[in-house]
């Protein structure tokens, strides 16, 4: 389904139309809370990077939903996966951030850079596998949640229309249970390819901003 279908469907089904931003607002509500809600395997990627010797912080990218692991590789190719440990974990453990070694957690520091413990005591090649927010199918006309998924994303933005329209609840209720039936069948196929990944365990997610 692309966004000219979508805005169809949303009109035929409320038996209304819009103006251009509210089709906007609906759809990338319903788009925010999927990506927030689900980690979706076809939506990940990864990038490498270098970690600096004495700083303990590692920006990544600005496109970032969750991280799903981060490995490091030292001068000599070994390589490890760092823990995902909350930034009080890390701050406890290693108190002193001139006290430098060979990494072993990281966690969010703020919504730019990773926190890293130890402060590295060298220039580690960092492999960071995450998901990402996608463009917006507003902007972009096609994305897999609107080609794969598009009962998720019809319905979350019909959700959103009809509380718009301060419809009957009733009706609300209807199209709230088909989203969240969709969300869960959408939850178990990614949670299905998760579970082969040692490391996806305490996890956490930067929440999303509706895209500009």
């Amino acid at each position: 389904m692309n966004y000219t279908e979508l805005k169809v469907n949303i009109a035929d089904i409320c038996e209304s139309t819009f103006t251009a931003d509210q089709y906007a607002m609906f759809t990338q509500q319903a788009e925010q809370k999927i990506y927030n809600s689900v980690q979706i395997p076809a939506l990940r990627k990864n990038v490498a990077g270098v970690t600096s010797l004495g700083n303990r912080y590692l920006v990544f990218p600005t496109d970032l939903l969750y991280p799903f692991s981060l490995a490091i590789t030292d001068a000599s190719g070994n390589s490890q996966f760092l823990l995902n440990k909350d930034t009080n974990f890390i701050r406890e453990a290693y108190p002193n951030p001139s006290t430098t070694g060979e990494p072993q957690h990281y966690g969010y520091f703020d919504k730019t850079a990773f926190i890293l413990g130890p402060t590295p005591d060298a220039a580690y090649v960092t492999e960071l596998h995450y998901g990402y927010y996608p463009p917006s199918i507003v902007t972009a006309a096609t994305t897999w949640l609107g080609d794969e998924f598009d009962s998720a994303l019809l319905n979350g933005a019909l959700m959103e229309a009809i509380r718009f329209m301060k419809g009957e609840p009733d009706m609300v209720a209807l199209y709230e249970k088909m989203y969240v039936q969709a969300l869960a069948l959408l939850r178990s196929l990614g949670d299905d390819e998760m579970r082969r990944d040692a490391y996806r365990s305490g996890q956490f997610r930067v929440p999303s901003q509706n895209p500009s």
